[in-house]
């Protein structure tokens, strides 16, 4: 659809109306929750092999190596069939094989490019395979339910979880329970996960943390150490100057397949779509724009925020806003609360994805 569209001071011409998302309400099947789960489009071509280990690091070595053996192993029959492979025997002599693997290490390691590696290079259709972050999983639940969320997934290979948060005990505990059913079921899994309220900056590794919360399914990890350079302590990069409500707009008219919203609707918005759907509210867009960019109210509005966020930023999309810069998005209460980590992410992310819109604005 077409508009001739004029701005204050400017002769009218004739460009595409941008989309608004807060128009669009998604209805997404179950069995696309369920596809979409594969590594972002980011992680499209990484593997093992593009892994550049750092020589003075050899923790990094051994664990490409640790899960190159670990995707192998995963070629044979599902775990609950015939066909069984040392890593899902269920043989008395065998019976503490572990059936997943748990990434342990600092920022800047590399954890999610070898978790989507190996991904990539387990031996399975894509169908017989799951990668998510930990809030994808637990907003899989809440559209699916819990009873189909286990059947959706039982036949699967492998499920890789991304990003596990250990913040929230009772998402904790439920997602635990899920595996505990699916490693009944013979699936394997691999993850990554979050630091613990409080100890964001303390030490370098978490695997206690992660061993301890997940209680009864720690015996399934097996703990898998990555050293290297810890970016925890480096500062959130300065996010770039916001533009102008004026600017924001053309740039949304004069951009094809962008958004045009204003950012308190947009909140609004999100409270009436389930999280598990926003990366379907993300089809087709090449950019977002958003004008009036203010605080975020409260804690449950920030959390959506966060989920929209963490879906631009897989499927690469520009965000271009006016109003304050995304560093001021959330108050001193909630940076020092604990969902802080986060908001942390969000915001770095956000000012990635505003980095990268900066060529949508006419010089």
């Amino acid at each position: 659809m077409s508009s001739s569209t004029a701005l204050p001071g400017q002769s009218p011409i004739a460009e595409t109306a941008p989309l608004s998302l807060c128009a669009l309400e998604p209805r997404v099947p179950a069995d696309r929750l369920v596809a979409e789960m594969v590594p972002p489009p980011r992680f499209d071509s990484v593997r093992f092999d593009t892994y550049v280990p750092d020589p003075n690091q050899p923790s990094q070595t051994e664990a490409v190596g640790v899960l190159s053996d670990f995707a192998a192993g995963l070629g044979g029959a599902h775990a609950s069939g015939s066909g069984k492979r040392k890593w899902f025997s269920r043989k008395p002599a065998a019976a503490s094989a572990p059936l997943g693997v748990y990434l342990d290490g600092g920022y800047g390691v590399g954890k999610t490019h070898l978790l989507a590696s190996l991904w990539h290079a387990t031996p399975a259709a894509p169908s017989l395979k799951a990668f998510g972050t930990f809030v994808e999983l637990t907003n899989l639940v809440g559209a699916l339910g819990f009873q189909q969320t286990v059947q959706t997934l039982s036949g699967h290979r492998l499920l890789c979880i991304d990003e596990f948060e250990l913040d929230d005990p009772g998402d904790t505990v439920l997602v635990s329970s899920l595996l505990s059913r699916l490693v009944e079921a013979g699936v394997a899994l691999a993850a990554t996960s979050n630091t613990l309220p409080g100890k964001l900056g303390e030490g370098r590794f978490a695997s206690a943390d992660f061993l301890r919360e997940i209680q009864g399914l720690s015996a399934h990890f097996r703990p898998l150490r990555i050293d290297g350079e810890d970016y925890r302590h480096r500062g959130l990069p300065e996010a770039p100057p916001p533009y102008s409500d004026e600017q924001v707009t053309r740039a949304a008219y004069a951009t094809e397949g962008a958004s045009l919203d204003d950012f308190p609707s947009l909140l609004d918005h999100l409270a009436r779509v389930h999280p598990s759907r926003y990366g379907a509210l993300t089809d087709g867009l090449r950019a977002v724009c958003l004008t009036e960019v203010q605080p975020v109210p409260d804690q449950s509005t920030a959390l959506r925020l966060v989920v929209l966020a963490d879906r631009l930023y897989d499927r690469e999309v520009p965000v271009l806003a006016s109003g304050l810069p995304f560093d001021r998005l959330f108050s001193e209460e909630m940076l020092n609360g604990g969902y802080r980590k986060k908001y942390f992410r969000a915001i770095s992310r956000l000012t990635a994805l505003a980095r990268d819109a900066k060529g949508l604005v006419a010089q």
